[in-house]
């Protein structure tokens, strides 16, 4: 076990096992010899759906939290893809999408929950990333919170 998921453990957390594709599309991507794209995560960490939206059935605390879950499955696909935590040399930028009503502005405090597990894992100049945080009238399965990131590896 690396550093990272030494850490994981410390706060509590583990990875999931990674979530299965919902569509036709690869779940990581790698550019050049350096950087992995990995696509749209949602909140579920065992496979049993989370739904809602923000400002109507999910609090702000729950979204943060579903956002978290959202970044524990990116890095699930992300180690699958790379094989080791420990190769990350910094979180380059992360998408958070979050399903809420159009009076819920707090999408920013919402996303805060993937990106402070990045900078509890990786330190505050690799962990945060450049970041979104964008409210959206739906997302796939009713769902309240998807994450993608763009990782740099050493």
């Amino acid at each position: 076990m690396g550093k990272v998921e030494e850490r994981l453990q410390e706060l509590g957390l583990s990875l999931p096992q990674p979530p299965a594709k919902g569509g036709l599309y690869a779940p990581a991507k790698r550019f050049g010899d350096n950087l992995v794209y990995i696509s749209g995560c949602g909140p579920s960490l065992d496979g049993t759906p989370v739904t809602g939206k923000l400002g109507a059935e999910v609090t702000e605390e729950q979204g943060y939290v579903y956002a978290r879950n959202t970044m524990l499955n990116v890095l699930a696909v992300l180690k699958r893809e790379i094989g080791d935590l420990d190769l990350v040399k910094s979180a380059v930028k992360v998408t958070c999408f979050v399903a809420s009503t159009p009076d819920f502005y707090q999408q920013p405090q919402v996303a805060n929950g993937g990106t402070q597990l990045l900078i509890d894992l990786f330190g505050e100049e690799a962990g945060a990333p450049s970041r979104s945080a964008i409210g959206m009238s739906v997302l796939p399965g009713n769902m309240p919170v998807e994450t993608e990131a763009i990782f740099e590896l050493k």
